[in-house]
C-alpha cells in the first residue's frame, strides 16, 4: 500500500523536490571540495599531484553520496513530508488527517535538522568501522544499516507523530516505541541500498511509516496485544 501512492500528485511533488534539492547540495558540495582541494594542492605545493583534483574530489564524493545521501534526502524531504503523509491519511485514515495539527515550518525545519545532525554524528563516529570492514566485502553495508536503521526509523516515524501529539506525547512516544520503529528503519535503510530504487525510498519510508503508526493506535485502542507504536519499549 506504500508504494500505490507513488502516483499521487503531492507525493510527486515532493519526490521532485526532494531529488533535485538532494542534487543541489551534492552539485554545490563537489564544486567547493573540488575547489579545497585544489587550493591545498597549491598550498602545500604537491605538483605530483597536479591535474588529480578533479580525480579525487570525485572519489571522495562517491563515498560522501553513499554516506550521506540517505541523511540528506530524508533531511529534506522532512521539510516536504507532509504532503506525502496527508496523501496517505486522505485515503486511507480520514479521521485522522481530520484531528490532525499539521506541523509549521519551523518545527518541520527542526526535525530535519536533528535528523541532519543525529546522521552526521553517529556516521561520522562509525567511519572507521565502516573503513576497516571493507576488507570484508559485505561488512561496512551490514555496519552501515545498523547504525542508520535506528536513526530512520525515528526520523520516519516522527514525521507522521508530530502531527498527532503534541510535544510531551512525541517524548513517550520515543520512549514507548523501539520495535517499531527499528523494523522501519531497517526496511528503509535497505530500500537506499538498491540503486534507483533508492530515488523513492524517502517517500515509501514516509508512507510506510504513516501505516505503521496507525495501525499502531488502531489496536492500542481496540485492546489489542501491545504490537503498536505505543507499546513497545525504546533503546
Amino acid at each position: 500500500m506504500s508504494v500505490e501512492q507513488i502516483p499521487d500528485r503531492a507525493v510527486l511533488a515532493v519526490l521532485g523536490w526532494t531529488l533535485l534539492l538532494t542534487a543541489a547540495i551534492f552539485a554545490v558540495a563537489g564544486v567547493a571540495l573540488w575547489y579545497g582541494i585544489d587550493a591545498f594542492v597549491a598550498w602545500a605545493q604537491l605538483s605530483w599531484l597536479d591535474g588529480g583534483e578533479a580525480v579525487i574530489a570525485a572519489i571522495l564524493m562517491v563515498i560522501l553520496g553513499w554516506l550521506l545521501f540517505r541523511a540528506t534526502a530524508i533531511a529534506i524531504m522532512g521539510v516536504f513530508a507532509d504532503g506525502v503523509v496527508e496523501a496517505v491519511e486522505r485515503k486511507h485514515y480520514p479521521q485522522a488527517l481530520a484531528t490532525c495539527t499539521r506541523p509549521s515550518w519551523a518545527v518541520s525545519l527542526r526535525l530535519a535538522l536533528g535528523s541532519v545532525l543525529r546522521a552526521l554524528f553517529f556516521n561520522l563516529l562509525a567511519l572507521p568501522i565502516y573503513l576497516v570492514l571493507l576488507v570484508t566485502g559485505i561488512g561496512t553495508i551490514v555496519a552501515v544499516i545498523a547504525v542508520n536503521a535506528p536513526l530512520l526509523g525515528r526520523d520516519l516515524g516522527e514525521m507522521v507523530a508530530i502531527r498527532h501529539m503534541d510535544r510531551t506525547a512525541m517524548r513517550a512516544w520515543r520512549a514507548t516505541t523501539r520495535g517499531q520503529r527499528l523494523l522501519l528503519g531497517l526496511v528503509g535503510t535497505c530500500l537506499f541500498m538498491v540503486p534507483v530504487l533508492n530515488l523513492f525510498a524517502p517517500i515509501i519510508g514516509a508512507a510506510m511509516a504513516t501505516h505503521m503508526f496507525h495501525r499502531g493506535r488502531a489496536k492500542t485502542a481496540t485492546g489489542a496485544e501491545p504490537v503498536s507504536l505505543e507499546k513497545e519499549s525504546d533503546t
